[in-house]
């Protein structure tokens, strides 16, 4: 195709020829590296979050402690993984239809749309002398006295008039035909424009309504009883989220809110294939950021917006539920619409991890506690009920099992409460371990001098070391919970 014509001092468009554009990584189509990449994303990076909670690395900066992931989560790992396969087989099956309806993607035709850009800058010129007349500028005047120091610049005041920029191309019957140019400066403009401007346009604008999607859904998922009965209670049966629970949902919610936001959004901003690479993989990579329980001051994602691992972390706590629906990606609606948390967390925080600390010394001591659940690890089998205090020591159990100790025969039960109000048992258990804690130094002096029996210090001993070094050697600044509101 070709444009060698040129009206009113406009330069011709460029001729261009099409051609499929090269996969990123040869043989595999972009469109299948458009499924493979938010898997294997979500994937690598949940396995590094696991590697540091197994073994207990940067307990510094643990928006939670082992303690907490193993007594107050109501969900084996394994159905968290059931769950989180099948919404990425949904998602899969939605992104193959949506490759269907996408165009090939070509090259070729780059120049050309930089050449469509630098004529638009070229038209808006027309307009200068008007508007510096509207301030009483004389244009003509100006261009004429820096037309010797500064011809640029007077071609600019001018109405984009360079007479002196000019360029030979050659026509089909072999003569030479000189026709205008386009200036410097236009084309590095235009070139900015296009590969810069427009695809950080079409990204904001995917993120925007991504934001916008996900907001709304998902507020009204805690709004209406039904739906967070039916769909939405099941994602916050994680009350210490961790990152590869990031896409734990009921398959319908998934599907409407991840996987149909995300489609929609990648329509709505009009993204290429490899755009739409790229912003399906960040998004997945900013989810699993957002639930990976660390507050961790070298990830750029945790301090690029404020919706982040502890601002998201306080909407899966009983008493931050009904606040910071906002995700993945910014946190403007909550602060427009006023549903920030804006109370104070570390209080909150700290009476969390001393709650299921007791709850783990009472079970490793055999007391029995009519407030908590029976000791044990359920690992998502009625049959299997691993205690703390087996051969195993204390310290592998807390390594091994990202499982909440929970017992089978309220487990059902449990599961029922927390779908229909979103955590208020957990709410009431820690209330009750405070009022407890208030009198425990009266009833049991033995705790509180710290001098375990001798059949205690096998087992004991070397939870307590462990999970109190890491509890006790933070405060809730380190989180950087304080300031979330």
């Amino acid at each position: 195709m070709s444009n060698s014509t040129a009206a009113g001092g406009i330069p011709p468009l460029p001729s261009y020829i099409l051609s499929p554009l090269p996969p990123l990584i040869a043989p595999i189509p972009d469109k299948f590296l458009t499924l493979i990449f938010p898997v294997v994303a979500y994937w690598a990076l949940s396995l590094f979050f696991h590697f540091l909670d197994v073994n207990d690395y940067l307990p510094q900066y643990r928006l939670h402690t082992p303690t907490e992931l193993l007594k107050r989560n109501h969900v084996s790992k394994r159905d968290v993984i059931q769950d989180v396969l099948i919404q990425q087989f949904i998602q899969t099956v939605i992104g193959i239809l949506l490759g269907m309806t996408e165009p090939e993607d070509v090259i070729g035709k780059e120049n050309y749309d930089v050449a469509v850009w630098a004529t638009r800058i070229r038209t808006g010129q027309r307009l200068v002398p008007g508007l510096l007349s509207l301030v009483g500028l004389n244009a003509a005047g100006i261009a004429s006295n820096v037309a010797r120091s500064y011809p640029i610049l007077s071609g600019f005041l001018s109405g984009g008039n360079y007479p002196w920029l000019t360029n030979a191309i050659s026509l089909s019957s072999g003569d030479v035909e000189i026709v205008p140019a386009f200036a410097a400066w236009e084309v590095i403009a235009a070139k900015a424009i296009y590969w810069v401007l427009v695809p950080a346009l079409q990204f904001s604008l995917a993120v925007l309504f991504m934001d916008t999607w996900q907001y709304f859904l998902h507020r009204a998922m805690h709004s209406n009883l039904w739906l967070y009965r039916t769909f939405h209670s099941r994602h916050h049966r994680l009350y210490v989220p961790y990152a590869f629970g990031a896409l734990y949902n009921h398959p319908f919610e998934g599907f409407l809110l991840d996987t149909m936001g995300a489609s929609i959004a990648f329509k709505f901003a009009g993204l290429t294939t490899r755009q739409g690479m790229w912003f399906f993989t960040c998004s997945t990579i900013k989810t699993v950021d957002d639930h990976c329980g660390y507050a961790l001051p070298w990830d750029p994602l945790q301090h690029l917006t404020g919706n982040n691992a502890a601002y998201h972390d306080i909407h899966h706590q009983s008493w931050g539920i009904k606040a910071n629906f906002s995700q993945p990606f910014f946190t403007f609606w909550d602060r427009i619409l006023g549903t920030t948390w804006t109370g104070d967390v570390s209080g909150k925080y700290e009476r969390s991890r001393k709650s299921a600390q007791r709850a783990a010394d009472r079970e490793v001591s055999g007391t029995p506690d009519v407030n908590e659940p029976t000791n044990g690890i359920y690992d998502g089998d009625s049959s299997h009920q691993i205690g703390i205090t087996s051969a195993k020591s204390p310290l592998g159990g807390l390594k091994e099992n990202l499982k909440p100790s929970i017992s089978t025969s309220r487990q059902s039960a449990e599961l029922r409460e927390d779908s229909e109000s979103g955590g208020p048992r957990i709410l009431a258990d820690e209330t009750e371990d405070e009022k407890e804690q208030r009198i425990a130094p009266r009833r049991s002096p033995r705790k509180k001098s710290g001098n375990p029996t001798p059949s205690d210090v096998g087992s004991l001993k070397g939870l307590r070391e462990r999970v109190n070094g890491s509890l006790h050697g933070r405060s809730g600044g380190v989180l950087g919970l304080e300031s979330s509101r």
